[in-house]
């Protein structure tokens, strides 16, 4: 394998976190003893990326204070909240000066694994290309975005919940918000983000669309787990990442720094 180009990663940090009853910011809302977005910190340095570009937004002081000690770590601003892909383009001049992978992850998802990682740079290092998603297979895929394939397996598209036809929601390989570009096509595929949907907002998720139609290399990997697909969005959803953190912890799967919290944080 040829030698892997340095990675940057962007961490999408800027919501609020309406249903959390917390006026904190969403990513530092404790998980098991920690504020989530440190786990997320945790898998992208342990799987060697030493630049991270944290998306803040609400509350950005606070999320500030919370990370600036941690070496590597800097900040965008995400002042007004336009979607997931506008608070990629706030890191454009992160991306401007960078040459290889730029992962993409959001704050929220503190089961976001290193071999997960590790895996998405290998396979960019190996064979290139524009995009390539990290995608999971659940047993109930109901409320994620299906990935949608040819009859040869190829990457077609992501089909929201809403938009998905009776065969399509049968489908349980799902996306998990978990990209890499190639830094030169994600800039590009930013210059040719629309607001053109109802919430008129610009989504990460067109992207991989839009290197498609372009002719670029585009492909969906499953090489999550399927416990990756847990976000925190709900106080519900608190609870059963924190159960799912819990069984690792007692099957050896998490150090014991992650399981109880890092006194140093």
């Amino acid at each position: 394998m040829p030698p892997r180009k340095p990675a940057l990663a962007i961490v999408l940090a800027a919501g609020q976190g309406t249903r959390m009853e917390s006026d904190l910011p969403k990513v530092l809302v404790p998980v098991a003893g920690r504020p989530m977005i440190h786990y997320v910190i945790d898998a992208l340095q342990e799987a060697g990326i030493e630049q991270i570009v944290v998306v803040v937004g609400y509350r950005s002081e606070l999320v500030r204070a919370e990370l600036e000690s941690i070496e590597g770590v800097e900040f965008a601003e995400q002042t007004e909240q336009l979607g997931t892909g506008h608070a990629v383009m706030m890191c454009r001049d992160q991306l401007v000066t960078h040459q290889g992978p730029v992962i993409v992850v959001t704050g929220d998802s503190p089961m976001l694994q290193t071999s997960s990682v590790r895996k998405l740079l290998d396979f960019y290092t190996e064979g290139g290309g524009a995009c390539l998603l990290g995608t999971a297979e659940r047993d109930n895929p109901t409320s994620y975005g299906r990935i949608v394939r040819d009859s040869e397996g190829n990457f077609l598209g992501i089909v929201e919940q809403r938009d998905a036809t009776e065969a399509q929601r049968a489908i349980q390989e799902v996306n998990v918000s978990t990209y890499l570009f190639d830094s030169a096509e994600l800039l590009a595929a930013l210059d040719k983000l629309t607001d053109d949907n109802a919430q008129r907002e610009y989504y990460i998720t067109d992207c991989p669309a839009i290197l498609l139609a372009a002719g670029k290399k585009v492909q969906a990997l499953a090489v999550l787990e399927p416990c990756e697909s847990l976000s925190i969005n709900s106080l519900d959803e608190l609870r059963v990442v924190e159960q799912e953190l819990n069984r690792q912890a007692a099957a050896g799967v998490l150090s014991q720094d992650n399981s109880e919290g890092n006194p140093n944080d």
